[in-house]
């Protein structure tokens, strides 16, 4: 006779297990995750996701995609969700486990932002419940499949990546947004990478070329027959190779490669077009281009 807790395997569904460091996004996390047709469950302590699963199992096709936000209000966490995942795994069924994380001073900024105690802060600080939450969490951590680190993504950015690596195709190891933008509109505060393309020929002198941006063809051609433009495209995708696979190694999904000339509306679109498009072809990764100042006067 089957264990009542150990739930009986459902046909193609899948489980994600969501959890990580309070104020990193799980909330902003499960809501991408809805808009990707997961059915998404918060605040389910750890010895229930069994008696879920077999819910699921007993409603066949009711349930192809199931997430499971945990918190740290379960002191036993680590404990509980190493039980249940045992009897989930040992059921057939595969799960993922995403790790939310963010710098202690972006996570105390958060908190004190939202005029919010920190759940382990008790009498003390926010700090210390945040020293409290990581190192109950180290294990946890550990142990996923993918870590998601939030300090440089605004409420958009995390929904995005989220997106991503969770889409139908499947978990994308690293997304690169490859940015162009204009100097004399200061510089993107979420760059990973600033690149200065100020040193080629500049389009705008050239009258028939000013009107146009560096998506038409003219000026992508005028500004990457430059030498020094074409030389530079080169060494800088050589740069990157290892910092992208080292990326990929340390679990790290996202990051910008910000492209910068003066307006940004010639080179640095013309160049990152052009790093985006070479970039694309590498395994393992999604590219996406923004032009954050095309149109501005």
């Amino acid at each position: 006779m089957r264990d009542a807790l150990t739930p009986v395997k459902p046909p193609e569904s899948e489980l994600l297990i969501v959890t990580g460091m309070s104020g990193a996004g799980r909330t902003t996390a499960a809501h991408a995750l809805e808009d990707l047709g997961w059915y998404v469950v918060e605040g389910l302590p750890p010895e229930l996701i069994t008696t879920m699963m077999d819910l699921v199992a007993r409603n066949p096709g009711s349930v192809e995609k199931l997430a499971v936000v945990l918190d740290v209000r379960s002191r036993n966490l680590f404990s509980d969700m190493l039980s249940a995942l045992e009897q989930v795994k040992a059921a057939g069924m595969t799960y993922r486990l995403l790790f939310l994380d963010a710098s202690d001073d972006l996570l105390v900024r958060r908190f004190e932002q939202g005029r919010r105690p920190h759940p382990l802060q008790g009498s003390g600080r926010v700090l210390d419940g945040i020293v409290a939450e990581r190192d109950l969490l180290q294990e946890v951590k550990a142990g996923a499949e993918v870590v998601v680190d939030t300090t440089d993504l605004n409420v958009h950015g995390l929904a995005r990546a989220v997106t991503e690596i969770f889409s139908a195709d499947g978990p994308t190891q690293l997304r690169l947004n490859v940015m162009s933008f204009g100097f004399k509109y200061g510089v993107p505060s979420d760059a990973n990478f600033i690149a200065d393309v100020r040193f080629v020929p500049n389009p705008h002198w050239v009258p028939e070329l000013r009107a146009l941006t560096g998506q038409d063809a003219a000026v992508r051609d005028f500004v990457l027959v430059d030498e020094g433009a074409g030389e530079f495209v080169d060494r800088y995708l050589e740069a990157l190779y290892p910092v992208l696979e080292g990326y990929r190694r340390e679990n790290k999904h996202y990051a910008t490669l910000a492209v910068g000339c003066t307006g940004g509306k010639h080179r640095s679109v013309a160049i990152a077009e052009e790093l985006a498009r070479r970039l694309d072809q590498l395994p393992h990764v999604t590219v996406n281009t923004s032009h954050r100042d095309l149109g501005r006067e």
